[in-house]
């Protein structure tokens, strides 16, 4: 069996052959009369859709009384028809959508949020993205406490851990801020108390949060995107390490934990946020077009057309052909709507769905060298197969350009990816696995190379996952066996 079809067949039809998705979180504080905060959190949602498709949900908040909808799947299949009508119209609402590091049908519906507890105080609602280091640590004190965890969620931990800082304190604002002092890793939070919206995003801002407003109501979200969706102005960025406070009296910071080193995931500009949006100064398409001009620059080859493998991809191709004067060309078409009911265990039929789900424009690629650019290369396998697919379509020459350094490492901080010795660039030299994944050439662009791109970025990077270079301690090995029941 040659090394091609060993790749393919270990890593063909992994879920993970891409770095998963993260969650999307999503708040407002209603001071307009005729805003509603449900269809407004529902409809801020949906332009937060690609950062997690397991499940949504929205919890609102009518002066105290908390009442969630939340359900497995898209935001089409999550919220039922009318089952956004039985919400009430609250002052204050927030949402979130999921991806989840385990398999679907393992997943269990209390891990859905936003999630709700009460307690002594009233009711608290949170909803989550990242992942917490030291989880393990604080699960067992809590559990030692007396805490009765209901999910393997890092969002009902948080939740536990302010109540428990609630006790000690004698405002909701002191217990989040003693509470920001025990998390480690990575966190953008949206939380609702009886009274008040608050945002908070870890010292080292590995996940994004901003802050909009639509008349004289704010907004929380993980993107920036929302907000133009919606005609809400954006106001700006959660600073990392800020508490933002929202109640009857306007917007309060809290910057305790600000000024430390900062540490955005720059997995966030490759791949995971939507390109129209700004994160922390630096907008995703210009960051994209900015490594396509550098790996026209660093990588230069002779083609007759560049293409890109959407969605990521196709900034890049584009900052690639602008740069190099060779035409832009689409070439790969993907179906987006391969439902989950396709997903099954069976090779043949993975087969099968991925060739539903990526196609080649003939015309576009017959008899001609092609450049491809693709945001990443986690085991080789989607890749091998555009190849494949290209090569059938008629390709003369085929030049692969990747839009991130290779992986190496795993992710302590919320991308979901596999053990690092799944990696395939701790498996083949770079030659090799251009042989192996039938290209004529392949190219990865440098961690210093794309940090160049980020020309605009108002906070530094984690590139951990392809440098090793961590921006916090390791968890420890009591993590490792406690994180396969742990979802983002």
């Amino acid at each position: 069996m040659s090394v091609t079809q060993n790749i393919t067949n270990q890593s063909f039809f992994s879920a993970d052959d891409k770095p998963q998705e993260e969650c999307g979180v999503f708040g407002i504080y209603v001071n307009d009369e005729d805003i509603n905060a449900v269809a407004e959190v529902y409809s801020g949602l949906y332009s937060l859709q690609h950062r997690g498709q397991n499940s949504a949900g929205i919890c609102v908040n009518d002066n105290g009384t908390f009442k969630c909808c939340k359900n497995k799947g898209l935001i089409s299949e999550a919220f039922r028809e009318n089952a956004l009508e039985e919400l009430p119209n609250g002052k204050i609402a927030i949402g979130h959508v999921r991806h989840s590091l385990q398999k679907f049908e393992d997943d269990d519906f209390a891990s859905v949020q936003p999630l709700l507890m009460r307690y002594v105080y009233g009711s608290l609602a949170i909803a989550h993205n990242g992942d917490i280091t030291n989880k393990a640590e604080l699960h067992k004190q809590l559990a030692e406490g007396g805490a009765i965890f209901q999910s393997n969620s890092n969002a009902e931990l948080i939740s536990y851990v302010i109540a428990s800082m609630r006790l000690q304190t004698d405002t909701i604002d002191d217990a989040v801020i003693k509470a920001v002092d025990m998390l480690e890793g990575a966190y953008s939070l949206v939380i609702t108390s009886p009274s008040k919206l608050i945002a908070v995003r870890d010292m080292h801002g590995f996940r994004p949060l901003c802050i909009g407003k639509m008349k004289n109501s704010y907004m929380i979200s993980s993107e920036s995107c929302s907000f133009d969706s919606l005609g809400a102005e954006f106001i700006r960025d959660v600073a990392p390490g800020e508490i933002i406070v929202i109640d009857k009296d306007g917007l309060h910071s809290y910057t305790n934990y600000c000024g430390k080193p900062t540490a955005m995931c720059i997995f966030e500009q490759i791949y995971v946020s939507r390109p129209d949006s700004v994160l922390d100064g630096q907008n995703v398409h210009n960051f994209r077009m900015n490594v396509g001009k550098v790996l026209a620059e660093k990588y230069p080859v002779d083609a007759d057309v560049v293409c890109g493998v959407p969605d990521s991809g196709s900034s890049c191709a584009v900052g690639y052909s602008r740069y190099s004067g060779i035409p832009y060309g689409i070439a790969i078409i993907k179906n987006k709507y391969i439902g989950r009911t396709l997903s099954m265990d069976n090779d043949g039929m993975r087969k099968r769905i991925l060739d539903i789900k990526i196609n080649v424009l003939k015309s576009t690629v017959e008899g001609k060298r092609v450049i491809i650019i693709d945001d990443s290369i986690v085991r080789g396998g989607t890749m091998a197969h555009i190849v494949e697919l290209l090569r059938k379509a008629g390709a003369k020459e085929i030049h692969v350009r990747v839009a991130s350094p290779p992986f190496r490492n795993i992710c302590y901080y919320g991308i979901s990816l596999p053990q690092k010795e799944h990696f395939i660039a701790n498996q083949l030299t770079p030659d090799e696995l251009c042989r192996n994944i039938g290209a004529d050439s392949l190219e990865f662009i440098t961690v210093d190379e794309l940090l160049s791109c980020a020309v605009d970025s108002q906070i530094n990077f984690c590139t951990a996952c392809f440098s090793g270079d961590y921006p916090t301690e390791k968890p420890t090995e009591f993590y490792d066996k406690f994180s396969v029941k742990i979802e983002v």
